[in-house]
């Protein structure tokens, strides 16, 4: 059963701990208040038996027929069982049932949530679409959903449930639950209401039939009932039966006054809230916030419902618990519905369709029973003719001889066999195509080979079929709707405290996500953000605040749209090889085979630094390495500041050396300076081959040919100076013929002779 959350007075209080939420209430043990209810509920209970009896009858019958085989009458049944004929049963009901139950199942609807205010966040609603994935998987959402659906394809109507269950068997945090209701005839709905998908419920039945020694242990803490006292003993069908006792679920919706005030600082909350006193402080709330300065501006009275569970016997009240929401928590799923005069009427897909299947049954009897009971054909031959072999010829029809023998010159002949009853067949084949028809499901739709040849038309066929049924896929769509608009409803009541939960992606992969409480603020690439001064900028995700809607979308499953993604992603590679290299990771990543999640995110990594997906390396490492390139663009400027200040001081030095130069070859010149008379011509002529050797050997000369420099050192023409003290050659013997130079610095020798040939 449901159980609702338990409130914090009951959690107090002296009652002994129990297993599951709820128990913990205190039943109402006033005789004369639950005489009230009790008379309440019965009265509510025949209205509810009364609206529906022929919605349940029309439904039984259709679930046996179509589901059970049951489909001859009873009496004809009968009488051709005592006649010894045939009564065969071609089902073809289920056919067109799965074909709409798994249309369902491969386009399953699902829940998105929206914010609907200006305290919503869309952040907080991305946790709670992944909230209610994991709803729906830790509850087996999916059986629910599909037995509603079957069975409002098989009997007209079909239910599900949501639920509250502790998450843990050692914790007392509880989870929304969505479970599936097996048998739809043990609810009763709300007779009055008029919404499409019964949001609108203010009064429903859970019922079950209990064994009075189960219901003993269950209820009455295995103490013996009286079950012919004057509580029990005065209960009539359905309330008890030999064996058993009806428990019912009464589910109430009451519409009550709600006071709510506005604070000065704009929040809305309600007055109850204010006055609530704070068990450490002994103070309201209210009076809190006056102290810091936030007072109520305005009040005002608006309506809202409470929903309260009772679960009771006709004699009397076991259980009293408060609904934390605002819907009663039982979701039916509609087949086809029609309404007359305001009464509602709910048929399965294969209701109109029952005759049709009734007289293909027929008709297929007939025929099998024509060809079997038609008498054997006999073999006809002129007198005497089966004399001499005559137990085979009797036996000719019924057993497999090798050989008859015949007498005379004419052998027996066999008459030809009269052929299939072809009028009954016939009527078989018009009902077949009547059942078509009626349902809206032909062989296309069905898988079967028809007329149709190409594809388009086959295509075509099937759309055709899923039109024609496809309001049962939307009232499931609908019933879904007001499921998500009841867990939106249940969890800021539910889900109210500091808490970790696990949230799934849209593709299954499971994340734990904390609620109502401060967590750093991540942005798009999972980074932390900060604020202008550093400091860590942080957020909470409070599902008690704001509003939020939502949309239910159906299509095929994830599954299903990953394989045709990849599937149209091949054919663009195909069509667009040049988009190979940006795409192949999610091509990967779609494929359904071991690995390829490996091998999507070596692809990943391959992609150009700009368009990778997850942004780049973190905040920390990408400050660094900017900090390093301004670094280096710092000293690439000053080391070329400084190159710049070189190639001066160098030109500086050569334009020191030339003018050196440029003196020094003057003073050799010029005979009249002071150096006049102390050099020889052939000194002179050293001097002057020294300076050219040098401009020579420069970068810039060095590695250009000099053959007319070579061929005068080759003919010994460069004067040979050893005798005055100069240095070795100036190639070190390498190429300049052993030829002396100048000392290395340049300086002239001190001890030149003072006069020469000509008086120099």
């Amino acid at each position: 059963m449901t159980h609702a959350k338990p409130s914090a007075t009951a959690a107090e209080s002296d009652a002994p701990p129990q297993d599951k939420p709820g128990d913990e209430s205190i039943p109402d043990h006033e005789s004369d208040r639950d005489a009230d209810i009790l008379a309440e509920a019965k009265e509510a209970f025949d209205l509810a038996v009364d609206a529906e009896t022929e919605n349940r009858e029309r439904a039984e019958d259709d679930l046996r027929f179509a589901r059970m085989g049951d489909q001859w009458p009873e009496e004809i049944k009968q009488r051709r069982a005592d006649e010894g004929r045939p009564c065969l049963t071609i089902n073809r009901m289920q056919a067109f049932i799965r074909q709409v139950v798994n249309d369902a199942r491969l386009n399953k609807p699902s829940i998105k949530v929206h914010p609907a205010d200006s305290n919503a966040d869309p952040e907080t609603a991305k946790i709670i679409n992944g909230l209610i994935r994991n709803i729906e998987y830790t509850s087996n959402a999916d059986v629910a959903y599909d037995t509603a659906a079957e069975c409002a394809a098989s009997m007209g109507f079909g239910y599900f449930r949501i639920g509250l269950d502790y998450a843990h068997d050692d914790t007392f945090d509880l989870d929304i639950t969505i479970d599936r209701i097996s048998n739809p005839l043990q609810v009763y709905g709300d007779p009055f209401s008029t919404a499409a998908d019964s949001s609108d419920w203010d009064s429903a039945f859970v019922t079950e039939l209990v064994p009075k020694k189960r219901f003993e242990a269950q209820y009455k803490g295995a103490d013996p009932v009286d079950w012919h006292g004057s509580d029990y003993g005065d209960l009539e069908s359905p309330w008890i039966e030999d064996e058993t006792v009806l428990v019912a679920e009464w589910w109430t919706r009451d519409e009550v006054d709600h006071e709510v005030a506005r604070l000065s600082n704009g929040v809305v909350v309600s007055a109850a809230e204010l006055a609530e006193v704070d068990p450490e402080l002994g103070v309201s709330r209210q009076e809190i916030l006056a102290v810091e300065g936030i007072a109520p501006e305005e009040r005002r009275i608006t309506k809202t419902w409470k929903v309260t569970q009772r679960t009771l016997t006709g004699a009397e009240v076991l259980k009293t618990e408060t609904w934390p929401g605002r819907y009663i928590p039982i979701v039916p799923v509609y087949g086809d519905e029609v309404d007359i005069n305001g009464k509602r009427y709910f048929k399965s897909l294969i209701h109109d369709a029952k005759d049709a299947q009734r007289m293909f049954n027929y008709w297929r009897t007939t025929s099998t029973e024509l060809v079997a009971l038609a008498p054997k054909t006999p073999f006809i031959g002129p007198t005497g003719a089966f004399s001499t072999d005559i137990n085979k010829w009797v036996t000719a029809n019924t057993q497999t001889h090798p050989f008859i023998e015949y007498d005379g010159a004419v052998p027996p002949q066999r008459q030809a066999f009269a052929g299939p009853p072809a009028a009954a067949l016939q009527e078989a084949l018009n009902a077949s195509d009547d059942m078509k028809a009626i349902i809206g499901l032909y062989d296309a739709s069905l898988g079967a080979r028809s007329n149709e040849t190409s594809g388009k038309a086959i295509l075509a066929r099937q759309r055709e079929g899923d039109v024609a049924t496809f309001h049962f896929i939307d009232n499931l769509t609908r019933a879904i709707r007001h499921a998500g608009r009841i867990i939106i409803d249940l969890i800021p009541h539910v889900y109210d405290q500091p808490r970790i939960v696990r949230v799934l992606g849209e593709d299954g992969t499971p994340d734990v996500r904390p609620i109502n409480q401060d967590v750093p603020e991540l942005d798009e690439n999972g980074r932390t953000v900060t604020d202008d001064n550093g400091d860590v900028m942080s957020r909470i995700h409070d599902l008690t605040a704001g509003k939020y809607d939502l949309t239910v979308s159906s299509g095929p499953s994830f599954t299903t749209r990953r394989e045709e993604a990849a599937e149209q992603m091949m054919q663009l590679i195909q069509a667009f090889p040049q988009a190979a290299p940006v795409m192949g990771d999610l091509v990967a990543k779609n494929l359904d085979w071991p690995g390829a999640d490996e091998i999507a995110e070596r692809l990943k990594a391959m992609l150009p630094a700009e368009i990778q997906p997850d942004g780049g390396l973190p905040t920390e490492i990408e400050q660094g390495i900017r900090e390093m390139q301004e670094h280096i663009e710092r000293l690439q400027s000053e080391n070329e500041k400084l190159k710049a200040d070189k190639s001066i001081e160098t030109r500086k030095v050569n334009v020191d050396e030339y003018e050196a130069e440029t003196g020094r070859l003057k003073v050799v010149a010029d005979p009249k300076t002071a150096f006049a008379g102390r050099m020889s011509p052939d000194q002179i002529k050293a001097l002057v081959f020294k300076v050219v050797m040098e401009v020579l050997d420069s970068p810039d000369v060095a590695t250009s040919p000099r053959p007319a420099v070579d061929k005068a050192i080759a003919k010994g023409s460069v004067p040979v100076l050893m005798d005055q003290g100069m240095s070795p050659p100036l190639h070190g013997g390498s190429g300049l013929g052993g030829a002396p130079t100048l000392p290395s610095d340049g300086a002239i020798p001190n001890d030149m002779p003072s006069g020469g040939p000509n008086g120099v």
